[in-house]
């Protein structure tokens, strides 16, 4: 049996089980930690089943949590879940990688024991203003300022790609560097490259607030995420901390939010990368949902379950195995 040997946590995992609804799933744990986009819903709309599935969840007693690579802080993406039909009060709360990067950002650049001390610089990747505006992230990050001048700059902020911002007044003259189209096409040699280069120059360290390369949006496109941007800045020698999954202090946040045995937890998540990956590094048990971003390679429609030799197929080509498969996070 000339099988590929993977890492001790992959290993434990290769032996999957496939269901057709998350209905088969329910007893075996007393938590779940969910993943959002692509699980419970696109950023637009709840997927089909998801409100019914988190209801159901709730009322047999499960804790709830989410876990999820959105640069915002764990508040704001616990506000945006009524609009798409989700009690908050169903969870337990959130771990998002945008409030661990924020503190992360305070405690090494936020905090002055001299008043008299200047204030640290960052250069900031964000995105354009929307119903949200995103300086409220600078303002969890400490006593720091920003900047759109590399040459001023202390380190570095990946938490968007849509700008480079340099001011909380969005309109101040040349306070923003336009990123142009990376986040549809990905193309980093347009406006990115040339700004990681100068920093790459100057030694800034980078702070990754979304790991995510890419997310599939709510009309159907590819949005580009700033893990792309740090994955970049890595591959020509700078130096990054990453936040979110599939890093394993992330999961493990969640389960002491839980208060369960990490036994009695599994993860839910479409991307094999990020939380398949990530549950297997934290050693609990995951739920792979089909009908997210790995659809397309699975081909499959959205509710449809995946061949079983094309599941293989598919982790054994990324080295990651969930413990379950369902097409989508619903119980019928």
């Amino acid at each position: 049996d000339m099988r590929v040997p993977m890492t001790k946590a992959a290993a434990t995992t290769a032996a999957f089980t496939s269901h057709t609804s998350f209905q088969e799933i329910l007893h075996r744990y007393d938590g779940f930690i969910l993943d959002q986009f692509g699980v419970m819903h696109n950023g637009k709309d709840s997927l089909p089943g998801a409100v019914d599935c988190v209801n159901q969840l709730s009322a047999l007693g499960k804790k709830l949590i989410i876990l999820s690579n959105t640069s915002s802080p764990s508040t704001s993406a616990l506000a945006r879940l009524p609009s798409m039909g989700f009690d908050v009060k169903d969870f337990v709360g959130a771990v998002t990688s945008g409030e661990e990067a924020s503190c992360f950002i305070k405690e090494t650049y936020g905090c002055r024991t001299n008043e008299n001390a200047p204030r640290k610089k960052a250069l900031w990747f964000t995105w354009k203003k929307s119903l949200k505006d995103p300086i409220d992230f600078i303002h969890l990050c400490g006593d720091i300022d920003i900047t759109s001048d590399v040459k001023e700059a202390d380190f570095v902020i990946a938490h968007g790609t849509q700008i480079v911002r340099g001011s909380e007044d969005e309109e101040e003259e040349g306070c923003i560097q336009d990123l142009g189209s990376f986040m549809e096409d990905g193309d980093l040699t347009t406006s990115i490259d040339g700004i990681l280069e100068q920093c790459k120059e100057r030694d800034l360290p980078m702070v990754c607030a979304n790991p995510d390369f890419i997310v599939l949006l709510s009309d159907g496109s590819t949005g580009h995420m700033p893990g792309k941007i740090a994955k970049r800045y890595e591959e020509i020698g700078g130096k990054c901390t990453w936040f979110g999954k599939p890093h394993a202090p992330h999961f493990e946040a969640c389960i002491r939010k839980l208060g369960l045995d990490k036994n009695r937890v599994a993860h839910v998540g479409d991307s094999l990368h990020h939380d398949v990956a990530g549950a297997n590094a934290a050693g609990i048990d995951s739920v792979f949902v089909t009908g997210g971003i790995h659809c397309e390679e699975l081909k499959v429609s959205l509710g449809e379950v995946a061949k079983e030799d094309v599941l293989r197929g598919l982790f054994e080509k990324e080295g990651h195995f969930p413990t379950h498969v369902v097409p989508m996070f619903r119980i019928v």
